[in-house]
């Protein structure tokens, strides 16, 4: 049956059309239109009443007129072709190669709004991911199935931040596939040869799908983007059973878009001007992530964002929160310090970090270590903001221990080189190390047996 041609366009505003008189037009509905001079570009139906369509177009609206302009409603919602001919590709955010090779021929071809897992078919997270970043590792570890975001600032490393994961995230089990789908929107051109040299250098490529959106592409394409590559991992783990961890960055960017087209609806803002379903719309994407049960692979996801103003209240960051397992927080105090990466491990957490860790997974004594370090590096920091009132010299012997071991924490434990992938034993032996210049007698978060085991006092002593 051929389709129709509606030429009943009644107003155009910014990337979106208003169609009247159009019969059974479906929401996510894949929509043609054509220009007066035959020109084609693509949209998709963002919503429906009586006999009027909202078309938000994949593109500019420049040359569009009201009255010479056709749009044809195509009854499917938008789909992406998935393979396994996709690792080691560069894509736009609807999923069109932009490397200069050739478009990905499959007869698999996936409609890219997917669904949240079911809660009874997810299965609990419980697999270490390494990714050779002492902060993450040691205290705020990444477990499969996992979505635990970062939180950065402008200007801040959270890009290389990106590329050091990706580049060295791994699971402990080298018999299983893994790979990494990389989601960038909003970036600027200096920002995505950074990426694509960077994955290609490195051999990262290999096992990674790069999706790019320019901050001059469509901001249409930025919500479609996430969809996309999260489509494109479903198909490579619960078709292909591959391990596979999704970033994305920047999430910030996504919701600019959101407000963008919620503006341009004039629909009723929320908070700060953010639409007000936007918590539900970031939930599809985190969503995704997971592990089903009988599926021998998983979606573990790591969505980055930069707060507005620093301020993690913002309506970003707080909602990202809500629906996630925890952030990794970036610092600029610790940036300052050309400290890299700048995580600050106090603000930061990973709620299922203790689903990951310990004998069999990481080490016996992961757990104790971690939180002996927290509790140092906390009562060090309290110690310097003392310090700076009342001067280092009033501070007792044992109070200046503290001091040290919070600047020591900081220069050999957070900071690393970007080319650094530490082990998780070489990660615990750093930790050791360090909490050897503290009394023995404050280790009361450790057990015995592992200070006996591990511990550097008795080592230290007999080598002085």
């Amino acid at each position: 049956m051929s389709l129709i041609s509606y030429k009943t366009v009644n107003q155009i505003s910014g990337p979106l059309v208003f169609v009247e008189k159009v019969k059974d037009a479906a929401y996510n509905e894949m929509v043609e239109i054509e220009l007066e001079n035959g020109e084609k570009r693509m949209g998709q139906v963002l919503d429906t009443s009586s006999n009027l369509a909202v078309v938000q177009i994949f593109g500019s609206t420049t040359g569009l007129d009201v009255n010479n302009t056709k749009v044809k409603f195509l009854g499917s919602s938008a789909k992406v072709s998935v393979s396994d001919e996709m690792l080691g590709r560069v894509f736009n955010g609807l999923g069109e190669p932009i490397d200069n090779m050739p478009g990905i021929l499959s007869k698999e071809k996936v409609e890219i709004v997917g669904n949240a897992i079911n809660p009874y078919s997810r299965e609990e997270p419980s697999e270490f991911i390494e990714t050779g970043i002492s902060t993450i590792d040691g205290m705020n570890t990444l477990v499969r199935g996992q979505k635990l975001p970062i939180f950065s600032g402008s200007g801040l490393p959270h890009n290389m931040l990106a590329a050091q994961i990706a580049r060295q995230a791994k699971v402990l089990s080298g018999g299983e596939s893994f790979a990494v789908v990389f989601g960038a929107m909003g970036i600027t051109s200096e920002e995505a040869n950074y990426f694509i040299s960077e994955f290609t250098r490195t051999g990262a490529i290999s096992r990674s799908v790069l999706f790019l959106n320019l901050s001059s592409d469509p901001s249409m394409e930025r919500i479609i983007l996430p969809k996309v590559a999260l489509t494109t991992a479903e198909y490579l783990a619960y078709e292909r059973e591959m391990h596979i961890l999704v970033i994305l960055t920047d999430m910030t960017n996504y919701c600019e878009a959101l407000r963008e087209i919620s503006s341009a609806r004039e629909e009723v803002p929320g908070r700060r001007g953010y639409p007000g379903y936007m918590y539900t719309d970031l939930s599809t994407i985190y969503e995704r992530a997971g592990k089903i049960k009988g599926k021998n692979g998983s979606i573990t996801q790591i969505p980055i964002l930069t707060m507005p103003g620093d301020d993690i209240t913002n309506p970003i960051p707080d909602l990202t929160g809500y629906i996630t397992e925890g952030q990794i927080v970036v610092s600029r105090e610790l940036e300052r310090k050309s400290i890299y990466p700048p995580i600050d491990v106090l603000p930061s957490l990973s709620r299922l970090m203790n689903q990951g860790i310990g004998k069999g997974r990481t080490r016996e004594d992961h757990r104790g270590v971690a939180d002996q370090l927290y509790s140092a590096y906390a009562n060090g920091k309290d110690l310097r903001s003392l310090s700076a009132i009342v001067g280092e010299e009033a501070l007792g012997a044992n109070d200046r221990k503290y001091l040290k071991f919070a600047e020591n924490f900081e220069r050999k434990y957070v900071n690393q080189d970007f080319y650094e992938d530490r082990t998780i034993e070489e990660t615990l032996s750093i930790g050791w190390d360090l909490l050897s210049d503290l009394p023995e007698a404050d280790m009361k978060r450790v057990k015995k047996e592992f200070i006996d085991k591990y511990g550097k006092w008795g080592k230290k002593d007999a080598t002085t």
